[in-house]
């Protein structure tokens, strides 16, 4: 009989990317991809460990999906990603529900790994994390046909003191360009249209190949495959991001206008005991110049409030940073104690309840800058990548080059014969807290 696979992948895009290239080594291997779990004869979890949160989704979806070896057909049950990585010892020594584990620089030997635990061996792959992207692996992209993520590098060798993902996924690692120009060009074979462009830390792409930046060209070279209409970039770390990218970008129609920056405060003393590079005065020009010089750009940033130390004095000064730097698009995250972490041993750790306060605090104020942000678009023509119609309301929703796919707001587009996962001119007539909606002008 042949085995029915299916793959549940937890947090972010780097995840997704992991589990479409595990999804083609077994549709290889002559195992058939199923989306029904109670079909599945064996389940891979592609968990994540970056926040006590995400830790906790991801035991309690092993745990649920466990319950199937009872009431369903499952026979395997197989965890992979950076929870394995991180915490090996733990998940075997305390789940034993788990058939297989693999960590994130051996999953490309899923097939071994299947095979051995349908076999009742229990297998243990979890070495260091150094898997090579320049490898050509068979991957099965799940998102919609016109969209994908491409890595173009793993890894990280920042030392952010809250951040435990380079224990997880090791020093940075850059693909070279031909082998992220190869994948693009039999990613838009298959009609994608939109590629977004996935790092830990993408603005250091190439130092380590090329002993220089090397993201305004990459970028250059990924806008010139023929198909491809947006080239979206994400996690520009504010400490790489040189005048050379700036110019690309702005230059570049089909580089989209949006940044997505994390810069995780303003305060010079947070940033210091984050050891995140540059002050508030280095992150106002940066944004300045940006502004400057792509005047319609999106920037969108993340946050995190309740760091050790961070004061109520220090909450409000980032209040009032937030209030005067009008980003278009921001996420606040409260601190998360994260093991090993230097971080995790600073003193005056703030209660959670204060983080949590600080935190939906901080996104009421940025509501209400998101509501004018919108307002700036009224009355323009924009193009909007269609998605879906919604047939009771006879409109159609897709999103701008503003909003990145999964994150950010949608575009409710009035018009008829509209072709999904194509590219409309749409006139915006309304603005929402995060949505906008228009008429199809061609």
């Amino acid at each position: 009989m042949t085995e029915k696979i299916k793959f549940v992948t937890l947090g972010c895009e780097k995840n997704l990317v992991d589990s479409e290239i595990m999804a083609g080594l077994v549709a290889e291997h002559g195992l058939r991809l199923v989306e029904d779990k109670e079909e599945a004869t064996v389940i891979v979890v592609n968990t994540c460990g970056f926040i006590d949160a995400a830790k906790e989704e991801s035991v309690n979806t092993i745990l649920n999906l466990a319950d199937l070896k009872e009431t369903g057909n499952l026979k395997a049950l197989i965890v992979s990603g950076c929870l394995t990585q991180r915490y090996k010892e733990q998940l075997l020594e305390e789940m034993p529900e788990i058939d297989g584990i693999v960590g994130t620089g051996d999953f490309h030997r899923i097939n071994e790994i299947v095979d051995k635990a349908l076999a009742g061996k229990k297998p243990i792959y979890v070495g260091n994390p150094v898997f090579n992207y320049e490898q050509k692996l068979p991957r099965k992209v799940t998102t919609p046909r016109y969209t994908a993520y491409v890595k173009i590098a793993e890894g990280c060798d920042n030392a952010c003191t809250f951040c435990s993902i380079p224990i997880m996924r090791g020093k940075f690692r850059s693909r070279s360009i031909e082998s992220i120009i190869g994948e693009v060009e039999q990613l838009a074979s298959q009609g994608v249209k939109e590629i977004s462009l996935i790092a830990q830390d993408s603005t250091n792409y190439g130092t380590d190949l090329y002993d220089r930046f090397m993201l305004p060209e990459l970028l250059q070279r990924v806008s010139e495959v023929e198909g491809i209409g947006w080239v979206r970039l994400h996690y520009a770390y504010p400490g790489f991001f040189t005048d050379e990218l700036i110019e690309v970008m702005a230059s570049n129609p089909k580089i989209c206008k949006y940044v997505d920056m994390p810069l995780q405060h303003s305060e010079d003393s947070i940033l210091k005991r984050m050891r995140r590079p540059g002050r508030q005065r280095d992150t106002r020009e940066l944004v300045s110049r940006i502004r400057e010089r792509i005047p319609n750009v999106f920037l969108r940033t993340s946050l995190i409030v309740g760091f050790p130390g961070e004061s109520e004095g220090d909450y409000e000064r980032l209040s009032s940073f937030v209030q005067e730097m009008k980003f278009d698009r921001m996420g606040v995250f409260a601190y998360s104690k994260e093991e090993d972490t230097p971080a995790a041993r600073l003193p005056d750790q703030v209660a959670d309840e204060v983080k949590e306060w600080r935190a939906n605090t901080l996104m009421e104020i940025q509501r209400g800058i998101s509501s004018q942000v919108g307002e700036r678009l009224v009355g323009q023509e924009i193009d909007v990548l269609l998605e879906r119609y919604d047939g009771r309301n006879d409109i159609y929703i897709g999103r701008s080059q503003y909003d990145a796919p999964e994150i950010d707001g949608e575009v409710f587009v009035k018009g008829k014969d509209l072709k999904l996962g194509d590219f409309c001119r749409v006139k915006v007539t309304h603005a929402f807290e995060y949505d906008l909606s228009g008429v199809a002008v061609g």
